[in-house]
């Protein structure tokens, strides 16, 4: 989060000094970060605002940039702009979708998600992050190169964030339940899956100096624990990864980060592999 130079906040055009605007300029004004105003609107001028909206920003001390644009859609703008600007981070205010209209259509946020190439960070509350509790997400059984990559990721942006709000870094990792039709005799059994995982969890410990006071580790789906392990914690920001689906065209964002972003009631910090945002810079 430190090493963030430009930030790319998604304004309302009904509600300017939205919850996403309010958490950009906390972050700027910690780590000195230009923040670079977007109005994604192809109906409206709103040049006026924005003019005011900058002036108001640059009096109060912050770089800030503004522009209204429309590429085709909201995700489309916002990538387009994302990599002009050389934005390393989104913050957009979440906005849910009907169950509904979920069922039938895909969320912009969604999409956002999968599509932008940088880290984003979508933000649901005014809460404080100042003393509160960062929850890092992790998949400690997948030690893979890929996912070894990613839990640092976000392990670091964990505690860059606990840093910068003076908070307090936990870090969950889920594991699956014992299953008699496995192929490896170590997940047919709840204590040898236990055992794995612990051992597992030693060295991942050890690697990234999590203590067990702030390591949860529980049986069961992720995206059932992590909305309960967070709300049990009053986690202020939850931070959360994804790997690319070999096989797939594309690169998809884990089912996990999705199905949790209505349940938190948090802010969500969404970080992709470099495979990733390689991926998707080559598609563009």
């Amino acid at each position: 989060m430190q090493d963030v130079k430009t930030i790319l906040v998604i304004l309302d055009p009904e509600h300017t000094h939205g919850l996403a605007l309010n958490r950009a300029k906390l972050i700027a004004k910690a780590t000195q970060a230009r923040l670079h105003l977007l109005m994604c609107d192809k109906t409206q001028d709103h040049s006026a605002q924005l003019a005011f909206l900058k002036n108001e920003m640059l009096d109060d001390g912050y770089d800030a940039t503004v522009e209204q644009s429309w590429h085709h859609s909201l995700v489309e703008t916002v990538v387009t702009v994302q990599q002009a600007e050389g934005c390393e981070l989104v913050i957009k205010q979440h906005r849910p979708d009907s169950p509904l209209k979920k069922a039938l259509l895909t969320p912009d946020d969604w999409k956002l998600l999968r599509k932008c190439p940088c880290a984003v960070l979508m933000v649901k509350t005014d809460k404080p992050w100042t003393g509160g509790v960062i929850l890092a997400c992790v998949d400690v059984g997948n030690n893979d190169e890929e996912h070894r990559h990613l839990h640092a990721n976000i392990i670091d942006h964990g505690y860059d964030i606990a840093s910068l709000a003076k908070a307090e870094l936990h870090v969950i990792s889920a594991h699956p339940s014992p299953m008699l039709s496995a192929a490896d005799p170590v997940y047919q059994l709840k204590e040898t899956i236990e055992a794995r995982y612990r051992e597992q969890c030693q060295a991942f410990q050890a690697e990234f100096d999590v203590d067990d006071a702030h390591l949860h580790i529980a049986e069961g789906p992720a995206d059932v624990l992590i909305p309960f392990t967070a709300h049990k914690l009053g986690t202020a920001v939850t931070v959360i990864g994804t790997v690319a689906r070999r096989g797939i065209s594309g690169a998809l964002i884990g089912n996990t980060a999705e199905v949790v972003l209505d349940q938190l009631e948090s802010d969500v910090l969404v970080l992709k592999t470099q495979e990733i945002i390689d991926h998707l810079v080559c598609r563009r």
